[in-house]
């Protein structure tokens, strides 16, 4: 198969790329950083996996036209994402709307691109790297809160509409997973919230969760690979969520 991976040089997408690689399957890193995606595919092809590099503003109609025109996907990793914490009164217009552009529209241009292709050859896998903001929210987080709560009821309809084929579509929400992008949520919360950043881990970010522990890169991409596989040819317009049962509670 091949997989095109967005934000595929960041840490839960290039651990994505890598273990669908390693199972065999043909990865495509898209990303905005060109040089970064070309870089991690190296790292891939080196040790003699299929793999190769695209540019991919996925906010950008002209981009998704050209990935999608260039290779037939048929498993589509929705995983680009930003964050920008403040009050909304704080919130600049602007980035709220960018937010939403690469998180939810972007999401759903890009499913719209390969969805034909899909259609045509009976089979297709869409997942997308949701959050535990999908099911719940915090303070300072409307735009990605916003946006991760839109790519549930997003997957319920386009599952509705491919039922017919050989085709699922699926959100994987985990709790917070220690990566850069994490990194610099907890300093900025530090900020907001005038505490330290262990307190913000312990305090804000672990304190919701009984298991107190970041998710794993790895179980998200091994979730995600599992959802390509025969055993779950009928999961669609399900929510797995990887968060150590913060919403048990």
């Amino acid at each position: 198969m091949q997989v095109l991976v967005t934000g595929a040089t960041g840490g839960i997408g290039f651990e994505i790329a890598s273990q669908f690689a390693s199972a065999g399957h043909s990865v495509i890193l898209a990303d905005l950083q060109l040089a970064q995606a070309e870089q991690k595919a190296a790292r891939l092809t080196a040790q003699g996996f299929n793999a190769s590099a695209i540019q991919l503003d996925v906010t950008n109609e002209a981009d998704i036209a050209r990935c999608t025109s260039q290779f037939d996907i048929d498993v589509l990793i929705n995983n680009a994402g930003i964050q920008h914490v403040a009050r909304l009164e704080d919130f600049p217009p602007q980035k709220w709307q960018q937010l939403l552009n690469v998180m939810l529209t972007g999401p759903a241009m890009l499913s719209r691109a390969v969805l034909p292709g899909m259609r045509a050859r009976n089979f297709g896998r869409i997942i997308n790297i949701g959050s535990i903001h999908a099911l719940v929210a915090s303070p300072f987080k409307s735009a990605y809160v916003a946006a991760k709560h839109g790519l549930l009821g997003f997957s319920k309809v386009v599952a509705l509409e491919n039922a017919d084929i050989n085709f699922t579509i699926n959100t994987i929400c985990p709790a917070y997973v220690k990566t850069p992008l994490v990194e610099q949520q907890i300093a900025a919360q530090a900020k907001e919230h005038n505490l330290t950043e262990q307190q913000v881990i312990e305090q804000i970010m672990l304190a919701p969760m009984p298991q107190k522990a970041f998710i794993g890169v790895e179980e998200i991409a091994a979730t995600a690979l599992f959802l390509c596989s025969p055993a779950a040819k009928h999961i669609s317009a399900q929510t797995l969520v990887l968060d150590g049962g913060w919403t048990a509670r």
